[in-house]
């Protein structure tokens, strides 16, 4: 025991200070997310033969809402001037003013290597711009690099604000729980651990480059290893605190709670690391990243849960639970509210499932609504009046094309460079097609179309959509149509394959965790019935609230299947928390009861960690990005709607309704059939 502690000590002195360099290995530029087949990745490859590496461009806007002055623009050249001294810039183009008079802008280059370092630069650039800067004139940095920079800055110190926010949540749920002070402690030091453990493995693989880790993933990791972590802590916890209710020995409790509670907290966290590491057949390297880092942050959760809280358990004996200790012999686990429920799910099973389907099938009828076929870059954040980068973006629509700074790239044979001209000038939404340079590199030449609207917004998405059809139709042009607009386009078409592939992946991973724990076919696919509606449900909600309530406008494709892979795993956990209950409590006294008795020692447990669950996602909302407020919705919505009503009354009540057939073909079935047969046997004979 002392080993297993110090060694978990170990961890934590070491694992904490890799929580403050996870930032050195993040890559948030969504252009490194694409797989290398993508167009827009393969035209960057043909583009860098003309240009060498990509600069990152910044585009400087200035506005005047009566029109520029002369003395502004002599700023605004002096401006020019000054950046191109600035820190990291490489160049800087001339100063263009704009048609209407009442705007100009700047474009500073920086050398693509120096990606990493444009959350000090481009503060220092906005800086040395705004100081002395005429009454009435504004100016903003926006384009990638301004886009990057703020970015950057919204996952600032994400690991100290998550893990406040979700510890804090998480303490006072546990507190209300367990009523005991040292408890909560136990449990997330134990969580805190786990956490070390997971940034430790997460460090060096991202390091090594094996993995890729951007801000969304290392925020998702934090939570999900505190809330995973929670509630395996609280099965164990449960379970040990039933068993110091039979026995006065406080080792033989824990080794009975151990062996009773390893099973399904193994089950669960399998489910959770194969459905996670579905995410491995994604197409976007984010979501590949995504896989492995959440599965590493699931198995340290598993191993504190399963080595270092026993441990520290059995350090404290009975006095963790001070000043409600459970005594040996004093009262039955599952007695009160939860047996109260049991009982009436036992009574009217059929009447609750239905009604409870039905309820949860209007819900997803508004699947339909929700909208996620991509948001403009722009729209990442939730607050974009507090952004510079969107504020220039907004500048510059209102006074020059939406797609200057960012054209899209044409890279095409050189022989059919006039048909391709005339074809891309004829597609809607584009503003002008000219020739980069005229250079000739292997007989392919490189063109800049500029777009009518801005370069991350869906319309022009939609342009550069018509665009790549109409090159692609001229004879011989052999064109690829890149830039920032065709990345953000192959994003989203990628996003949306993943959901073919990857959910069907889930799902059969699932099926086979579950048949393998619970020897049955039906129980698995009823199971899996209810999860599935359950997120359909969860889903609908989210039309309805991110539609009417909030206004939000739209959702990254990646949402959803986000939102499907953490609640199909992480709900069915909740169902393996039960079902291997009741399947314990069945053979000793049949499915009707087994049942009755799984869902009445389990129900309060189950249903803590599962708003600790919800807490802990919720907390993903308090980052000023769109995505994680949209998961930390759906997946604690989710989890509420499965803990409170598919846990507690649908798969119950239906597992009633179906009888000992939901075993089938285990020998359960069997038992519970003859078990049957007996008792009508001998009512028959009573009656004869």
């Amino acid at each position: 025991m002392a080993l297993v502690l110090l060694a978990w000590l170990a961890v934590g002195g070491i694992g904490g200070p890799f929580q403050g360099r996870l930032a050195e290995v993040q890559t948030n530029d969504s252009s490194t997310f694409l797989p290398a087949d993508a167009e827009s990745t393969r035209a960057a490859q043909e583009q860098q033969r003309f240009t060498g590496a990509q600069p990152l461009p910044a585009v400087v806007v200035y506005e005047r809402a009566g029109g520029l002055t002369a003395d502004d623009l002599g700023t605004i050249r002096a401006h020019a001037a000054d950046a191109a001294r600035s820190p990291g810039v490489e160049s800087v183009s001339p100063v263009i003013p704009a048609p209407d008079g009442a705007a100009a802008q700047f474009i500073a280059s920086y050398p693509a290597q120096a990606r990493g370092e444009l959350d000090e630069s481009i503060p220092q650039l906005r800086e040395l711009l705004a100081a002395d800067l005429p009454a009435g004139l504004t100016v903003h940095v926006t384009g990638p690099a301004g886009l990057a920079a703020d970015l950057s800055a919204a996952f600032a110190g994400i690991d100290g604000l998550l893990l406040a926010v979700a510890a804090g949540v998480v303490a006072l749920i546990l507190l209300i729980v367990y009523r005991s002070p040292l408890l909560p402690v136990l449990v997330l030091l134990s969580a805190g651990l786990a956490l070390c453990l997971a940034v430790i493995a997460v460090y060096l693989l991202a390091d090594a480059e094996l993995i890729t880790l951007s801000g969304q993933t290392q925020g998702i990791l934090f939570i999900l290893v505190v809330g995973a972590a929670t509630d395996y802590a609280l099965l164990l916890i449960a379970r040990y605190r039933e068993e110091l209710r039979r026995t006065e020995s406080t080792r033989a409790a824990m080794r009975s709670a151990w062996r009773a509670a390893v099973e399904p907290v193994l089950a669960s966290a399998g489910t959770v690391v194969l459905g996670l590491l579905c995410l491995l057949l994604s197409g976007l390297n984010s979501n590949r990243g995504l896989g492995p880092v959440a599965a590493l942050g699931i198995v340290a959760s598993v191993l504190a849960a399963l080595t270092f809280l026993p441990a520290a358990l059995l350090l404290f004996g009975r006095a963790a639970f001070w000043p409600f200790r459970p005594r040996a012999g004093t009262g039955e686990a599952g007695s009160g509210l939860w047996a109260r429920i049991a009982e009436a799910v036992g009574r009217r099973p059929r009447r609750l499932w239905i009604v409870t389907a039905l309820a949860l099938g209007v819900l997803a009828a508004f699947v339909p609504q929700f909208q996620a076929s991509g948001v403009a870059q722009s729209d990442f954040f939730v607050d974009k009046s507090s952004v510079d980068s969107v504020q220039g973006q907004e500048a510059l629509s209102r006074h020059f094309p939406g797609g200057t700074g960012s054209p899209a790239v044409i890279v095409v044979a050189a022989p059919a460079q006039d048909q391709v001209l005339a074809a891309a000038r004829a597609v809607p939404g584009i503003v002008s097609v000219e020739p980069d340079s005229d250079r000739v590199v292997d007989g392919r030449v490189l063109l800049d179309a500029v777009l009518a609207d801005p370069a991350d917004s869906e319309a022009a998405v939609d342009t550069v959509a018509q665009l790549r059809q109409a090159v692609a139709a001229v004879p011989g042009s052999s064109a690829l149509v890149g830039g920032v607009t065709a990345t953000q386009l192959d994003t989203q078409a990628a996003a949306e394959r993943d959901l073919r592939v990857v959910v069907p992946a889930v799902l059969v991973v699932v099926f086979l965790v579950l048949a393998a724990l619970l020897r049955a076919v039906v129980a698995p696919l009823l199971l899996i019935a209810t999860v599935v509606l359950s997120f359909a449900a969860t889903l609908g909600i989210g039309a309805l609230v991110f539609n009417h309530v909030l206004e939000l406008p739209g959702a990254d494709p990646s949402v959803p299947l986000f939102a499907f892979v953490f609640l199909v795993a992480l709900g069915v956990d909740y169902n393996i928390f039960l079902m291997s209950r009741v399947r314990e409590e069945t053979r000793l006294v049949g499915t009707r009861e087994g049942v009755v008795r799984g869902l009445r020692v389990t129900g309060g447990v189950i249903t803590s960690a599962g708003v600790v669950l919800a807490a802990t996602f919720a907390a993903l909302a308090v980052l000023p990005i769109l995505f994680l407020l949209q998961i930390a919705f759906l997946v604690a919505v989710g989890v509420l709607v499965d803990t409170l009503l598919v846990r507690s009354v649908l798969v119950p009540a239906l597992t009633l309704d179906i009888g000992p057939r939901v075993w089938w073909p285990s020998t359960l079935d069997t038992g519970d059939r003859r078990r049957a047969q007996e008792v009508a046997g001998r009512s028959s004979e009573h009656s004869g």
